[in-house]
């Protein structure tokens, strides 16, 4: 196994290497993902390489004030006619987070895999993987250094949305004293902290808002309330107005009940499919619990989909719950 600054310095020679890559980050991005894929193209473009940023949605509205985020593609509207050999994936747990866009990959791509999750199977030709980083944007700033770019206030805004947002304010547990020395150095490259919090972790839509107050309408809690949930479905988010990413932030409301263990959210689509995303504040590792359903993430937040209807996937997901309590 190579060590994190060995793997490092292979991201590094890939890059230099090698030209016209295809940068991708996981479906449905959150502040992260669209960090990271921003903080790739921005290095790429540093080194005068050739380059193509996609996600197979949009990517939050909030987010377009980042360096370059217009330019990352919506994959569900369009697709390059073309495949790609050099594939940058960031912040995808597995293979399948990356969603259709596998589609644009040749059959001979080799794929660099950038990420923090620890049920990442390290399923790239070159895996640059730290499961200790508080987000993957701490993983691209390490890189950045060890390519020797020059900082400025555009890259060091995109690594910080990042920190900010996979760290919840600089509020969970893996926000590191690492985490606040890089949040400390970008700030002095001209990052207005005060600014990303109100954009990012603050401000809400009247979609968002109203869509909230449907979900907390539908709030269950255990006997014993240790665990409590909420869901969303079509009808919901039609009625609200609401976008996917209007759903960020909702499962933290079971979750910061009192008492509470695990908070949930269900979320119905119009395929039949449930996506759960489910909070820990501890005791239980819902990651491990996600990977049971073929999912993945974090000891304290993580995710997964199932099919079936809501009244036979919320009580499966519970009493799974229920047994690692």
């Amino acid at each position: 196994m190579q060590t994190y600054e060995q793997e490092l310095q292979q991201v590094k020679s890939f890059l230099l290497e090698h030209d016209d890559y295809l940068v991708v980050s996981h479906v449905q991005p959150d502040g992260d993902a669209v960090s990271s894929t921003l903080a790739v193209g921005w290095l790429l473009s540093c080194l005068g390489k050739k380059f193509t940023m996609i996600n197979e949605g949009p990517i939050p509205k909030r987010m377009n004030m980042l360096w370059h985020a217009e330019d990352i593609i919506n994959g569900s509207e369009e697709l390059p006619d073309r495949t790609f050999t050099h594939v940058i994936c960031v912040d995808c747990a597995d293979f399948a987070r990356v969603g259709h866009i596998r589609t644009l990959f040749a059959e001979n791509a080799r794929i660099v895999n950038i990420d923090h999750h620890p049920t990442n199977d390290r399923y790239g030709s070159v895996n640059l993987v730290l499961p200790q980083a508080a987000a993957t944007a701490e993983i691209l700033y390490d890189l950045l250094n060890v390519c020797g770019i020059t900082w400025d206030a555009e890259i060091a805004t995109s690594v910080y949305t990042g920190l900010l947002t996979d760290t919840g304010g600089f509020r969970y547990t893996n926000t590191s004293p690492k985490v606040m020395s890089i949040a400390s150095e970008l700030l002095g490259h001209g990052v207005n902290g005060p600014e990303l919090a109100e954009i990012l972790l603050e401000e809400m839509t009247l979609p968002q808002m109203k869509v909230l107050v449907e979900a907390l309408n539908t709030l269950q809690v255990s006997e014993d309330g240790k665990i409590a949930w909420v869901h969303v479905t079509p009808d919901h988010m039609e009625r609200c107005g609401a976008a996917s990413e209007d759903l960020e932030g909702i499962v933290n409301y079971p979750r910061n009940i009192q008492g509470v263990e695990v908070g949930i959210l269900f979320k119905l689509l119009k395929s039949g499919i449930v996506k759960v995303s489910l909070r820990s504040a501890g005791k239980v590792d819902v990651a491990a619990l996600a990977q049971g359903f073929g999912g993945g993430g974090h000891v304290r937040a993580a995710g997964c989909s199932l099919e079936g209807p809501l009244e036979d996937v919320i009580p499966r997901v519970v009493e799974q719950v229920r047994l690692r309590l």
